[in-house]
């Protein structure tokens, strides 16, 4: 994934769908996670992306900082243990199901491992719904989100950020469309499908109004219960387009060679580089940990071998901020 971000809905259920047999497998999983430490390493790769989809990951391992460590709440640090919420949902590159469908991997979980292990901590995962992992947070059930998260000025007032990428978006059309898309006057008239809740939806609907303005023809927004059913209409030609998160449309793009994008912009719209980010309970006391943490997988460089794994070294931060300008409210 309310077309306003409202801090108690923020944003849905960002997904993505990989045509290849495997991946719909994949899509379809479900499950509670696994403990990153408990899985071998070795590689293996199940669609035309180059990525390791297989459940021994060989991933990326942090080394414990004694200074970032030393921000984290000494209830915590007793505890030894960092719960981590994550969307159930199926969304690659971002975060979704291995191979034996049971496995959670993607780069949310990559980095939030990271994250972990330089605070001295052993992370423990736990997949719920979009709605759930907010409501995990309020209660105390996480001490933090990693779920392509977007910063927003309402989230702002219920939750601590410490940012970890660029939060972009993409629309994506069938391949040989000639179609492409810079701004609302390219979308007037089509049929363009997206995710209910989403940054992406409030964006399309703010441009559907900008062209019933101008005299244009508004957006015809179609919307599916299934990830499945968006790639079924794409290539059957009943919807023109589909936009969503950036990192999951071009992995589809190079898992099922039959789709292209055909423009990009921030998930912040044309007024602010949208950002994602780390997300806890607002004055928990671990967003100054997280983004020590994060500070520091930076500059040794083990943050920029996560995103080269998961092709998304085009949404590396330099540094993380701690709850920068966000989208504004609507």
């Amino acid at each position: 994934m309310s077309r306003t971000a409202l801090a108690a809905r923020p944003r849905r259920r960002l997904r993505a769908l990989g045509a290849a047999a495997t991946l719909a497998a994949l899509l379809t999983a479900c499950g509670s996670g696994s403990d990153p430490q408990q899985e071998e390493s070795g590689a293996g790769a199940a669609d035309g992306t180059g990525i390791n989809t297989s459940p021994q990951q060989d991933r990326i391992r942090g080394k414990k900082d004694a200074e970032a460590a030393g921000l984290v709440p000494a209830k915590i640090r007793e505890r030894g243990t960092l719960r981590i919420g994550g969307s159930a949902d199926a969304a690659p590159p971002l975060g979704f199901y291995a191979t034996d469908d049971k496995t959670r991997i993607g780069v949310e979980t990559d980095l939030a491992v990271l994250v972990a292990d330089t605070l001295g901590l052993k992370p423990q995962f736990e997949e719920v719904s979009w709605e759930n992992l907010f409501v995990g947070l309020d209660s105390g059930k996480f001490d933090a989100v990693f779920s392509n998260v977007t910063v927003t000025e309402e989230r702002k007032e219920k939750y601590d950020f410490a940012t970890y990428r660029l939060d972009d978006i993409a629309f994506e059309a069938k391949k040989g469309s000639g179609w492409k898309v810079k701004g609302p006057a390219d979308v007037a008239g089509k049929k363009i499908a997206v995710s209910s809740g989403t940054n992406q939806e409030k964006i399309l609907v703010d441009w559907s109004e900008q062209n019933e303005k101008a005299g244009r023809k508004p957006v015809d927004i179609a919307y599916f219960q299934k990830d499945t059913d968006y790639y079924l209409a794409l290539q059957s030609g009943r919807i023109d387009g589909y936009l969503g998160p950036s990192p999951a449309v071009s992995y589809h793009v190079a898992s099922a060679g039959q789709t292209e994008i055909v423009g990009s912009l921030s998930g912040g719209g044309a007024d602010i580089q949208g950002k994602i980010a780390a997300t806890t309970k607002k004055d928990s006391g671990l967003v100054d940990a997280y983004a020590a943490a994060l500070d520091k997988v930076i500059a040794d460089g083990t943050y920029a071998e996560v995103l080269k794994r998961w092709n998304l070294s085009g949404e590396a931060v330099e540094k993380s901020e701690i709850n920068p300008p966000g989208l504004p409210k609507p």
